[in-house]
């Protein structure tokens, strides 16, 4: 009976706190994700005022965080949708995959962390934020513009890629061998591949089946697939958080859009509590030896977004000034790079306060650089443009007979 009363008494402050937070990120209009994390440093081991009794349920809710994210992410998209942005983007994936995950494992191997952290790192500097995007591109009003499709179709891309990326790191970190490695992986794509084609094929019949006019029914329905089908992935290695993307894929239309309302609040409490248990394993005393290497690696991987951007802009064809609002709105980091560092940080501890210190800062560089990339490079071009000369050149007007004084 003790027990659970510190465990209510812990939650209900947690969750407090949280409430308070979010109000206070919504007034200012910016993303809650880096209160929430600074809430776990402060109330995680070394912090102010560390938890016992529930750290063993915010554990739990951290893990269905993780899968209520992916699900959601995969309600967004439907079969259709991603078969098409990878007919026509991918070459910008490559570029995006190249110039932002690159840097991430070469610094890595340059900290001597090994290989498996190489790769943990590159995802975590590759991915950027959907949920934080989304939210940027609404507050500034930039849905209508031609260069948000371009902007949706790298996160759409970066998304499908997870289903890859993700089994590959959990066989790394298994230590599973090349060949398990490779098991895992054949799996894994055999999997995307089976459910895009059912979902481009018999989608409408699934989403038949899965529907309901009680939104009871519905939710007990979705939620259950989708822990189900999480957990059986995750016994075969592939990752829960790719099974429920590929639940979410699986729905369309009405029932999609039912499920979004349902269980966007869930999503929205259990994401909070995510956030906070990965700030919670984190020691906020590991946080100032990584700061400057966090810092480095932020400033780095801005600029290579900002030319991916610039890049997939310009090649669908979009105007200067919209190459530069669709790089500086990738900037920002935050709910995948920090569920792949909770993934890795058991190989390598230092993982863990790197990207948070990382992600906190593109968190909060992100939505400025979506604002004032394109201004400040405008202002720039018209600087280093030559004013145009008034009037002839001095010789010629000295020739002129009119300014003679005979």
């Amino acid at each position: 009976m003790h027990e659970t009363t510190g465990l209510l008494i812990e939650l209900g402050g947690v969750l407090l706190a949280l409430g308070i937070l979010g109000r206070i990120a919504g007034r200012v209009g910016f993303s809650p994700i880096p209160l929430y994390l600074l809430a776990g440093l402060a109330f995680g081991h070394g912090g102010l005022l560390p938890l016992d009794a529930s750290e063993e349920f915010v554990a739990t809710g951290a893990e269905i965080g993780v899968i209520l994210l992916l699900l959601l992410l995969g309600l967004e998209y439907t079969a259709a949708d991603l078969v098409g942005t990878l007919k026509t983007q991918y070459l910008s994936g490559v570029v995006d995959f190249l110039l932002n995950a690159l840097p991430g494992a070469a610094v890595a191997l340059l900290l001597g962390w090994g290989p498996v952290a190489a790769v943990a790192l590159a995802g975590v500097t590759w991915i950027s934020s959907s949920g934080v995007i989304a939210k940027v591109v609404g507050d500034l009003g930039r849905l209508g513009n031609r260069e948000t499709p371009i902007v949706l179709g790298i996160l759409v891309l970066e998304d499908l890629s997870m289903a890859v990326y993700l089994p590959i790191l959990t066989a790394l970190l298994a230590g599973v061998g090349l060949a398990g490695g490779s098991v895992t992986l054949l799996i894994s794509l055999g999997t995307v591949s089976v459910v895009l084609f059912v979902a481009l094929r018999y989608g409408r019949v699934i989403s038949r089946a899965v529907s309901s006019d009680n939104p009871e029914m519905l939710l007990l329905v979705v939620l259950g697939l989708t822990l189900l089908v999480a957990g059986v992935a995750q016994k075969l290695q592939v990752s829960a958080a790719v099974g429920a993307f590929l639940v979410g894929i699986a729905l369309s239309g009405e029932v999609a859009k039912g499920a979004r309302n349902l269980l966007s609040p869930l999503r929205d409490l259990f994401a909070a509590v995510f956030f906070v248990f990965f700030g919670l394993s984190t020691d906020p005393a590991d946080i100032p030896p990584v700061l400057g290497v966090a810092l480095a690696l932020a400033v780095l991987t801005s600029l290579t977004k900002i030319a991916t951007g610039w890049y997939a802009a310009r090649k669908a064809g979009v105007k200067s000034a919209g190459r530069w609002r669709a790089g500086g709105t990738l900037v920002a980091r935050g709910e995948f790079s920090i569920v792949i560092a909770g993934l890795a940080v058991g190989v390598e501890p230092r993982l863990g306060p790197l990207a948070t210190a990382y992600v906190l800062i593109l968190v909060i560089l992100g939505p400025i650089t979506a604002r004032f990339t394109e201004p400040v490079t405008r202002k720039l071009t018209n600087l280093r443009k030559k004013p145009e000369p008034i009037g002839p050149p001095l010789a010629e007007r000295l020739d002129d007979p009119a300014n003679s004084n005979s």
